[in-house]
């Protein structure tokens, strides 16, 4: 595989050049820092995925809480919306090109997750065009610039893909204690309702998050899959950040795309969560 993966979206949902993407990031965090709750350094948190100007608003929150911790990775997962497969695609080595320079891979740590798991697999076509990493990048490259990551894409979320990650992720982090690495789940929420519909919907979702309960939010997700688009993602990180000793999780921020555009009548929902 070749190992810079290049900016799909650079340019169209967010900004493609240094300064003004730096100067969207700035002021999504600085709308948000008045309302952030001051906690210790979360070890996992959610965050959206759609074009900045809609969601960056709300992933703002999750990240405002991140911007003043010393993390050795960030390993992000996220949904796969153009390639369907089985397992989960791991880009293992090089760096992916943001408009603020390159961002490396934790190929070590990369390593240490696929060993865990044969359902962890290189898999370029499932990264080539696929946002839902993309769109962790302007933030995490701005406020941990040179700090590696672990890209992860989802296929079909199963239960055991799922559940699966989530061990995986947890034995990998746990045989190297003095790393010290955020997760990432990249999810939107239900896609093309109305505002209030979506917030019944989404509102389930929020509420298994806000629990800590990775089995209830997989059995709402199974029962009705247009919760969330990154769904398995979210479940996933949950059960990992449970295996490695975390206890709370909180919502920090909801909102929808009518909240930025105006028109209530088809909106995708937005959250941001932290976990600890």
């Amino acid at each position: 595989m070749h190992d810079v993966r290049r900016s799909a979206v650079a340019g169209s949902w967010y900004p493609g050049a240094r300064a003004p993407l730096a100067a969207a990031v700035e002021a999504h965090l600085a709308a948000a820092a008045g309302s952030a709750e001051m906690r210790r350094c979360p070890r996992a948190i959610v965050a959206p995925h759609a074009g900045l100007m809609y969601s960056g608003p709300v992933a703002a929150y999750a990240y405002a809480l991140a911007q003043s911790c010393s993390y050795t990775a960030v390993v992000i997962v996220g949904p796969s919306h153009f390639v369907a497969f089985d397992g989960v695609a791991i880009w293992p080595r090089g760096s992916w090109e943001t408009p603020f320079g390159p961002v490396p891979v934790a190929e070590d740590l990369a390593r240490a997750v696929a060993a865990q798991s044969p359902g962890i697999v290189e898999h370029p076509a499932a990264h080539a065009r696929e946002h839902s990493l993309e769109m962790q990048l302007p933030f995490v490259a701005r406020l941990l610039p040179g700090v590696p990551i672990v890209p992860l894409v989802m296929g079909y979320q199963r239960r055991e893909t799922a559940f699966g990650l989530g061990d995986a992720l947890a034995r990998g982090l746990a045989g190297r204690p003095g790393d010290d690495v955020l997760l990432v789940a990249s999810s939107d929420l239900s896609h093309y309702e109305d505002a209030r519909t979506a917030s019944r919907l989404d509102g389930v979702v929020l509420q298994h998050i806000e629990a800590f309960d990775a089995d209830g939010l997989m059995d709402a997700l199974e029962r009705e899959p247009r919760h969330a688009c990154g769904g398995g993602p979210i479940v996933a990180v949950l059960h990992a950040a449970a295996r490695l000793g975390c206890s709370a999780a909180h919502v920090l921020r909801y909102a929808d795309s009518g909240d930025v555009s105006g028109d209530k009548s088809s909106v995708v929902g937005y959250a941001a969560a932290a976990i600890w």
